[in-house]
């Protein structure tokens, strides 16, 4: 039953974000990528810790971008909204990157 009640909020989640625009990391972030990156969860790096953040970036935003479009440990394809283009992806992957930069 629980399931069943998460469907109306991801579908609300994927359709708000889907009127998202090219330039938009920070809205990408707010409404899908923070329920990860501001708390740890599975793993993923928070939100302006340099200490967690600097190798991974080290690695090149490509190949954050290629984890992050593809999946990486705890964290689905997209984080897990299949509905964001590669753009909006890449645009949260800035955006995470410039707030330890």
């Amino acid at each position: 039953m629980m399931k069943l009640a998460a469907i109306p909020i991801a579908l609300l989640l994927l359709c708000s974000i889907a009127d998202a625009t090219a330039g938009d990391g920070r809205l990408v972030y707010t409404q899908i990528c923070r329920a990860c990156h501001d708390t740890g969860v599975a793993g993923a790096p928070v939100l302006g810790d340099k200490t967690a953040w600097s190798p991974r970036i080290q690695g090149g935003v490509d190949t954050l971008l290629q984890s992050a479009l593809r999946g990486k440990g705890g964290m689905p394809p997209k984080g897990g909204n299949a509905g964001l283009t590669d753009e909006q992806i890449r645009d949260a992957v800035e955006y995470m990157v410039a707030q330890v930069r």
